[in-house]
């Protein structure tokens, strides 16, 4: 009696740690939340872009200042699971599950400060009092940085972000004896 006794304080003790408990556990939304959501923004694609940025500031009161810039960038897009929640998780029958997943979005873009370089500074020449401007290059590659974003999205990274979470996260529970995994689109 007292070995029987042992060995369910044991299973009580040990029941989180169990292999086998993880599987069980995996069939309720809030198992599955923890399967997924420790991977918190789940970067899917990585695009490198390089491209030429060139940006113009008029003076006061005449005259103005160009920059040119060759720009390298890596643009990182994926889907933010930290937004997901119990109620995001619909368990089907069988082996079914059903999830809200987050829309992907551009999660980091990354200046690439070794090629990036200033090709040409200019201002008009027929007015030489015109003091350059410190911060035009800063300016330039704020701007830079919204224009690589623009052309990331307009070469279809969401799009791919998101058919790759998608695939991701499918890979992650079928282990856990999940045979299918559908998703809905939220908007974040």
């Amino acid at each position: 009696m007292t070995a029987i006794a042992a060995l369910v304080a044991l299973l009580m003790y040990d029941w989180p740690r169990l292999p086998w408990r993880s599987r069980f556990a995996a069939y309720e939304p809030d198992g599955i939340l923890r399967e997924v959501q420790p991977l918190r923004e789940l970067v899917t694609v990585r695009y490198s872009i390089q491209k030429v940025s060139g940006l113009t500031e008029d003076k006061v009161p005449i005259g103005s200042e160009s920059i040119l810039l060759i720009v390298q960038a890596q643009v990182f897009a994926g889907v933010d699971l930290a937004q997901l929640a119990d109620k995001d998780i619909h368990i089907g029958s069988g082996r079914q599950v059903e999830m809200k997943l987050p829309s992907a979005r551009i999660l980091h873009v990354d200046l690439d400060e070794k090629n990036t370089k200033v090709w040409d500074r200019s201002k008009t020449w027929w007015a030489p009092w015109v003091p350059y401007d410190i911060d035009l290059e800063k300016k330039a590659r704020l701007a830079a940085l919204d224009s690589v974003r623009e052309e990331a999205v307009g070469m279809g990274i969401l799009l791919e972000a998101q058919v790759n979470a998608q695939n991701l996260i499918r890979a992650l529970l079928r282990p856990l004896g999940i045979e299918h995994v559908g998703f809905v689109q939220t908007q974040s």
